[in-house]
C-alpha cells in the first residue's frame, strides 16, 4: 500500500489555502496552524484548512454579536428574502458545490448533489418564516386588559457539523437559526470544511449582512471555546454519541441551549411477505450508498424467519458482486472512498473482530477492488451474517459499508431487538401487511420509521431526530422544532390608562 494510503501528504500542484470566514470575508485571524484536506480517492493533499485559536473563535462570535440586534430588528419578510436569493444562488450552483463534496468527502457526484437538495428543502422551509413567526393575541382577557405572545430570537447560535455531510448538516441548522432573526458561527469538519465557506460566499451574496453568517474552522479547541463562550446562546451539533453527550453536558453546564444528535445503529426488518426486489434493492442503497458513511444509513438487516434470511442473503451476495466502487466523479460508480485513510482503517478493522466473535463474514470489502484505487481510501461493502446482540459490531455504530445479518423468528423478536438498542435514530420495516407496518410505527422506540422506505428522513416541514442515545437535548432539528429551539417565547399583558381611579391592590392579579 501506498505512503498516500497511510495517510502522510502527497503534495499536487496546487493546494488550496482554506481560511475562515468572518464578518463578511475570508482570511486567518491569528491561528497559523492547519490542517491537510485530502482527495479520499487518491489519497492526496488537495487543501490546508486553518486551525481557529480560542481568540479566532472569540473573534467570529464577536462579530456575530455585533451584528445581532440590527438582523434580529429586520422585519421577518425582509430576511425570508435573504433565504428566497440565497436558495436560488445555492440551486445554481449546485453541479459546482455537489463536484466540491466529492473532491473532499468521497461520495458519488448523485449523492452529493442530493444532499445539496435536501439542504435546499431546508432553506425553503426557512423562507416562510412570517408564517412561523406570528404570535397570538388574546383580547379582553381581563377588563380593557389584552393578552399577546410572540417568539424573539436567541442571540448569537452555533453549528458544529460532521464530515458526512458538509452542505446538508450546515443547512438542517443555519436557514432556520438565521430566518429566526438570530446570527450564527459554523464550525464545520475539518475534514471538508470548503463547503461551508461557499455557502457563506452566496449567504453574502445573497445580502446577508456581515458578521451574521460566520465561519470558524479547527477542532476540540474551536469546539470548546463555542461551548464556554458566554456569547453563544445555543449550540446545534450533529456526530457520533460520545461526542454528542460531552457537547450537551459541557454547553448545558454553560448555560446554553443545546440540541445534540449522535450516533444510530439502523435496523431494517424484512418480514416474510415483504417485496424481497424491493428490500434487497432498498437495503443496498441504505446500508452501502455514502460509504455507509451517514447517521441514517441500515447497518442491521433484521430477516424474520428462516427462509426470508436465506433468499435475503443470497440476493445480497449477488447485489454486492455488482456493486461498482471507484472515485465519486466517475460515471456509474455507486460507492465512493471513506473519507479519510484513519477512518477507512477503522471500519476495516471491525471486519477481523467480527471475526474473532464469531459471526461468518459472508463478503469481505478488502477484497477484490480495483487495482488502481490503492492511493485512495476505499473499502467495498461487506457482510456479515449470524451475527447475535452480544457483539460489538451489532452493538457499536461503524459507520461505514459494513452489513449485518441478524435472523430472528419472529415479529415480535425483531421488535424487541430493535427496542433493546441503546441507539433509537432511524429504523424501517419491510412488509405488504397493514396491521404488521401500523403496530411497528406504534411499538417501535425509534425517532425516526420508514415504512416500506429505507431511510426515512423527513421533509424539512417536519422535524428530524432520534431517541434514546441518539439525541440529547428536547429539539429536533429543523421544522417546527427547529424553529422553536432557536426562539424563546414572550408574553405581554397590556392595559392602556383611562380615567378610572386606580387604586392599590396587592392580591394576586385575576384580571377580573
Amino acid at each position: 500500500m501506498s505512503a498516500a494510503a497511510q495517510g502522510s501528504p502527497t503534495l499536487v500542484d496546487t493546494v488550496l489555502d482554506i481560511d475562515h470566514y468572518i464578518d463578511g470575508r475570508t482570511g486567518v485571524v491569528g491561528s497559523t496552524e492547519r490542517a491537510d484536506v485530502y482527495n479520499p480517492a487518491t489519497g492526496r493533499v488537495t487543501g490546508r484548512v486553518a486551525l481557529a485559536t480560542e481568540a479566532d473563535t472569540d473573534t467570529a462570535v464577536a462579530a456575530a454579536a455585533a451584528a445581532f440586534r440590527g438582523w434580529a430588528a429586520t422585519p421577518a419578510h425582509v430576511r425570508a428574502r435573504v433565504m428566497f436569493r440565497f436558495r436560488d444562488l445555492v440551486e445554481q450552483h449546485t453541479d459546482r458545490l455537489a463536484a466540491l463534496i466529492t473532491a473532499e468527502h468521497g461520495k458519488v457526484l448523485s449523492d452529493a448533489k442530493g444532499e445539496v437538495i435536501r439542504g435546499l428543502e431546508v432553506v425553503e422551509f426557512a423562507c416562510g418564516i412570517p408564517q412561523m413567526l406570528k404570535g397570538d393575541f388574546s383580547e379582553n382577557v381581563g377588563r380593557a386588559v389584552d393578552g399577546l405572545s410572540f417568539r424573539q430570537p436567541l442571540g448569537v447560535v452555533a453549528g458544529i457539523s460532521p464530515f458526512n455531510f458538509p452542505a446538508m448538516v450546515p443547512m438542517w441548522m443555519f436557514p432556520v437559526a438565521l430566518a429566526c432573526g438570530n446570527t450564527f458561527v459554523m464550525k464545520p469538519s475539518e475534514k471538508d470544511p470548503t463547503l461551508s465557506v461557499e455557502l457563506a460566499r452566496l449567504l453574502t451574496a445573497a445580502g446577508l449582512p456581515d458578521g451574521v453568517f460566520n465561519v470558524v474552522h479547527g477542532g476540540k479547541t474551536a469546539v470548546d471555546a463555542l461551548l464556554e463562550h458566554p456569547d453563544v446562546a445555543a449550540i446545534s451539533f450533529v456526530g457520533s454519541t460520545p461526542v454528542a453527550e460531552y457537547i450537551h453536558r459541557t454547553a448545558s453546564a454553560n448555560g446554553k441551549r443545546v440540541q445534540a444528535l449522535g450516533g444510530a445503529k439502523n435496523h431494517m426488518v424484512i418480514m416474510p411477505d415483504a417485496d424481497m426486489d424491493q428490500a434487497v434493492s432498498a437495503l443496498m442503497g441504505a446500508a452501502y450508498g455514502s460509504a455507509g458513511e451517514r447517521c441514517m444509513a441500515i447497518s442491521v438487516a433484521v430477516p424474520v424467519g428462516e427462509a426470508t434470511a436465506v433468499e435475503l442473503r443470497r440476493r445480497l451476495v449477488e447485489a454486492l458482486a455488482d456493486l461498482k466502487v471507484g472515485p465519486g466523479d466517475e460515471p456509474d460508480v455507486e460507492m465512493g472512498p471513506l473519507v479519510s485513510c484513519v477512518h477507512r482503517d477503522k471500519v476495516a478493522s471491525y471486519l477481523e473482530v467480527g471475526l474473532e466473535e464469531g459471526a461468518e463474514l459472508v463478503v469481505d470489502g478488502r477484497t477484490g477492488l480495483r487495482s488502481d484505487l490503492e492511493d485512495g481510501f476505499f473499502l467495498g461493502g461487506s457482510l456479515f451474517d449470524h451475527v447475535t446482540p452480544s457483539m460489538r459490531i451489532y452493538r457499536e455504530e461503524i459507520f461505514g459499508p459494513v452489513l449485518s445479518i441478524v435472523r430472528v423468528p419472529s415479529f415480535e423478536d425483531a421488535l424487541r431487538l430493535v427496542n433493546e438498542h441503546e441507539f433509537g435514530n432511524g429504523t424501517a420495516i419491510f412488509t405488504a401487511d397493514g396491521n404488521t407496518a401500523r403496530t411497528y410505527l406504534a411499538e417501535v422506540e425509534v425517532g425516526m420509521v420508514g415504512i416500506n422506505v429505507p431511510i426515512p428522513v423527513p421533509m424539512a416541514f417536519h422535524s428530524f431526530g432520534g431517541w434514546k442515545r441518539s439525541l440529547f437535548g428536547d429539539h429536533h432539528v429543523h421544522g417546527p422544532e427547529g424553529v422553536r429551539f432557536y426562539t424563546r417565547n414572550k408574553t405581554a399583558t397590556t392595559r392602556w390608562p383611562n380615567d378610572t381611579q386606580v387604586r392599590n391592590n396587592y392580591s394576586m392579579p385575576t384580571h377580573e
